[in-house]
C-alpha cells in the first residue's frame, strides 16, 4: 500500500518480514499547466523540460551524480533511464526514472538526494500534476508518493532523499519538498547542503 508523504515525513524501506528492499525506482511525472487568457487556445500547451537528478553523498560530500548527461553512477548502482523533454504523464506514469540498486550502493555513500529542476527555466507555477514516487523495483509496488505542489516562482525542488539507517544496512525515505532555484543540479548544491 502506497503512502502519500507530506513534507518532512519519513518511511522505512525495511520489509514486513524484517528484510530490506534491494532495488527501488524513483519516478517523476508532470504536465504543463494550461495557459490562461484569450490567446491560450491558440498558443496551446507549453512544453516544460523537468530534469530528475540523484546526488550521492558520503559524509556530507558529493561523491557522484546521476542526471541526463551522466546516466549511471561510476559504480553502476544508480541509473537514470533517460531525459524526457516535455513531460505529459502527470498523475499517470513516470516521465523520468532513476533506478537505485540499494544492495550495490557503496558503503561510504550514506545519502542519495533526488532533485528536479526546470532546465528550460519555467517556474513550478507553470507545472501541474507533478509528483515523485518510490516503487519497489522487484514487485512494481508503489511504496510512497510525494506531490510536488504549491506552484510558485521557483524553478527547482529538492524532492526527497534516501538515507542509511543507524545500523548502516537499511534505508529510509524522507520527503523534503524544499523549493529552490536553478536550471541544473549544480545550482542546487548550496540549498541541498541544509538537508544533509
Amino acid at each position: 500500500m502506497s503512502v502519500n508523504l507530506s513534507k518532512g515525513q519519513r518511511i522505512s524501506l525495511d520489509k514486513a518480514d524484517g528484510g530490506a528492499l534491494d532495488a527501488v525506482r524513483m519516478g517523476l511525472g508532470w504536465r504543463a499547466a494550461p495557459r490562461k487568457g484569450f490567446l491560450a487556445k491558440l498558443a496551446g500547451t507549453r512544453e516544460i523540460d523537468l530534469d530528475a537528478s540523484a546526488l550521492l553523498f558520503a559524509g556530507g560530500q558529493l561523491a557522484d551524480v546521476v542526471f541526463f548527461r551522466h546516466l549511471a553512477s561510476d559504480d553502476g548502482s544508480v541509473r537514470h533511464l533517460g531525459d524526457n523533454l516535455v513531460g505529459g504523464a502527470g498523475a499517470g506514469s513516470d516521465d523520468e526514472v532513476v533506478l537505485v540498486d540499494l544492495a550495490r550502493v557503496p558503503g561510504h555513500v550514506d545519502q542519495i538526494v533526488f532533485t528536479v529542476n526546470s532546465f528550460t527555466g519555467q517556474t513550478f507555477g507553470e507545472v501541474q500534476d507533478a509528483f515523485c514516487r518510490l516503487v519497489d523495483e522487484r514487485t512494481g509496488t508503489e511504496l510512497a508518493r510525494y506531490t510536488l505542489s504549491g506552484g510558485g516562482a521557483y524553478t527547482a525542488q529538492i524532492m526527497a532523499k534516501l538515507h542509511r539507517t543507524g545500523t548502516g544496512t537499511g534505508w529510509q525515505l524522507q520527503a523534503l519538498g524544499a523549493p529552490a532555484s536553478g536550471r541544473t543540479f549544480q545550482d542546487l548544491l548550496p540549498a541541498i547542503a541544509a538537508h544533509l
